[in-house]
């Protein structure tokens, strides 16, 4: 729905459209494929905007790039975000490199964000207007080159007056819902994904003194914080507060407000910046997709992020975008958390 409001925004201010949809998963593994619901969709708003369409198939990309980092990540022990690398290694390196071989001057997308040609001739990266649909934190890793050339018609809109746009043209697609499950794939329960390429091993639970409180069937199952799957407790309501992949241990803390389950500082790798933050300004960190964010001070080499106040269930491997204002300056991949209140050396 999103996508085809973009492309009638578009059209309705002069621009020549071809519609683009993009192949990356084909249910060979037994799953629903949504893939094919949602071309003969992306065909039908097609026709009725009176535009081609055209189908890119970047299933070998998708794997390589997206399902593969997945695996490796679940099978470390660690919580991966694809959409984030979905969007930096398939869908704006791909689709942006065919349609420069297509003649297209731009590529658009459905997003709730927008950017800021600055007069150094940088491209920032913002918020979208709808703050409860703001998508710019799976947008971070973007190059300063991807961002040149693209447009993001609905970032200055909300979602309901995007979906009364639609209503209002009669679009087919008016009524859809969101995409639910895992970017591409589908409505698949993610432990059911996993499933097909890491193997069940069984482990201990163990609470924050090390007594075993029960058996799981993998680290790769759970995520810092979650609170059900692992059937201990016996009324007392267990946070997971650790995963250890080496030695197959799932750590909880009982209670919400447990200290283990707070973070104070998170070391990040892979760090990405679309334009380098301002240590001098006030900065906040997102661990987490909506996450309100938290003021946080990075050391000089940008690469550690001390919290203001302690950050409820921080799991490695998620992204920690920064920043500045509404402006998205990048971030890193959280490589590992500490409840200490000092940074550590640089």
């Amino acid at each position: 729905m999103d996508s085809a409001v973009a492309a009638h925004l578009l059209l309705s201010e002069g621009y020549e459209v071809i519609g683009a949809f993009m192949k990356c998963w084909s249910g060979d593994h037994g799953f629903d494929p949504c893939w094919i619901d949602d071309r003969r969709d992306a065909l039908r708003v097609g026709a009725q905007l009176g535009i081609p369409v055209e189908t890119f198939d970047y299933e070998d990309a998708y794997r390589e790039h997206v399902t593969e980092y997945m695996y490796r990540e679940y099978a470390a022990g660690r919580t991966p975000n694809p959409d984030v690398l979905c969007n930096s290694m398939v869908k704006f390196e791909f689709l942006s490199r065919d349609a420069q071989q297509m003649g297209c001057d731009f590529i658009a997308t459905g997003h709730y964000a927008r950017t800021r040609k600055n007069k150094d001739g940088t491209v920032s990266l913002l918020k979208g207007i709808d703050v409860k649909k703001d998508q710019s934190y799976f947008l971070h890793r973007l190059t300063q080159k991807q961002l040149s050339n693209v447009l993001f018609p609905i970032g200055v809109m909300k979602k309901d007056e995007v979906r009364a746009v639609a209503r209002e043209h009669d679009l087919c697609v008016a009524d859809k819902r969101s995409t639910r499950g895992i970017c591409f794939v589908g409505n698949v329960a993610l432990k059911t994904f996993l499933k097909e390429r890491l193997p069940i091993v069984k482990g201990n639970i163990v609470d924050v003194e090390g007594n075993v409180l029960g058996e799981h069937d993998g680290v790769q199952f759970f995520t810092i914080g979650q609170r059900k799957g692992f059937g201990v407790g016996g009324g007392k309501p267990y946070y997971v507060v650790d995963k250890n992949a080496e030695t197959n241990v799932v750590t909880v803390a009982a209670g919400s407000d447990h200290p283990a389950l707070f973070t104070k500082l998170a070391s990040l790798i892979d760090v990405h910046w679309i334009n380098t933050p301002d240590l001098s300004c006030d900065l906040r960190g997102l661990v987490r997709y909506l996450h309100d964010g938290e003021s946080v001070v990075l050391n000089d080499a940008c690469n550690v992020v001390s919290f203001d106040q302690p950050v409820k269930s921080v799991p490695p491997g998620q992204f920690l975008v920064v920043y500045q204002g509404d402006e998205c300056m990048g971030g890193g991949i959280i490589d590992s958390v500490s409840n200490s209140i000092d940074l550590p050396e640089k």
